[in-house]
């Protein structure tokens, strides 16, 4: 979660005018005013871990629950306009399947909040097998993404973190994920992603892979996951390069933080800056 909250606060704190970015950037300047809020990315997360430390598993109820909640009292923590609606719905105690439906006209979300909020879900699970992974992550995605591709980005960041959380090669991690990722659009991309290799800048990854523009799974969970594993072993490295991808830049950096501190924490003082997590 530190991780997870502290890329999702960084990233945020980058959605500044094209001159002030683009110095901001090359500079390297670490946002000087603190706190830096965290988004709905960390909001979500922080159900997720509710629901893990509470049952040990991703009961769907609990779990919509708890993000109708969270949703009620924080409405403003920066949901997409699809989020607002099923979150609504949540908090009204519309069951979260019929919720997670009624978006797309009955196809669901195939956009990227699955994602964001499911690397702690795939670290809980690390001593577990894959399949169970698979499970949970599917589980988690579905409260609010009834669309299969929204769901196969949080089966391919959870199967990431698992992996990383034991301490597996790079080239290891993207034969699992690309194994248990369900074929789609986010598979396709997870594809090219791995084809890539970590010798080409940040901002080529972007162009190649997508960074979020689109809010959807497939162009933002193939580039985040490139830029985590490029980095897996340096947070902060991990941090500048993925913000530079621009594009949904509190998620991108909420996915990599989230998947980078398994092996490297967050610095002090960003930790320090950021705002503080509520108790769990």
């Amino acid at each position: 979660m530190d991780g997870l909250s502290v890329g999702d606060a960084f990233g945020e704190r980058f959605f500044q005018p094209p001159g002030i970015l683009e110095a901001a950037l090359k500079e390297r300047r670490v946002p000087a005013r603190a706190p830096w809020t965290w988004t709905d990315d960390t909001a979500m997360a922080l159900s997720v871990v509710a629901t893990l430390k509470a049952h040990g598993t991703i009961d769907p109820d609990v779990l919509g629950a708890h993000f109708g909640r969270r949703y009620t009292a924080e409405p403003s923590r920066g949901y997409g306009s699809g989020a607002h609606d099923v979150l609504a719905q949540l908090s009204l105690g519309v069951p979260w399947a019929r919720a997670a439906s009624s978006l797309f006209g009955g196809q669901g979300s195939m956009g990227n909040g699955a994602a964001m909020r499911v690397a702690p879900l795939g670290a809980f699970f690390s001593e577990a097998p894959l399949s169970t992974v698979v499970q949970e992550a599917h589980r988690s995605a579905a409260v609010t993404h009834a669309h299969p591709d929204g769901q196969a980005g949080a089966v391919a960041v959870a199967i990431a973190a698992a992996c990383l959380s034991k301490g597996e090669p790079r080239a290891l991690v993207w034969t699992q994920v690309l194994a248990r990722t369900p074929p789609g659009l986010t598979r396709d991309g997870l594809e090219r992603a791995s084809r890539l290799g970590f010798d080409v800048p940040a901002t080529h990854a972007a162009e190649q892979l997508g960074s979020g523009k689109k809010v959807l799974s497939h162009d933002t969970v193939p580039f985040s996951l490139w830029c985590a594993l490029k980095h897996h072993d340096d947070f902060t490295e991990a941090m500048w390069n993925t913000v530079s991808g621009l594009g949904d830049r509190d998620t991108t950096c909420a996915i990599v933080g989230g998947l980078v501190a398994l092996n490297d924490p967050p610095p002090p003082e960003w930790l320090e800056a950021r705002e503080p997590l509520p108790a769990l």
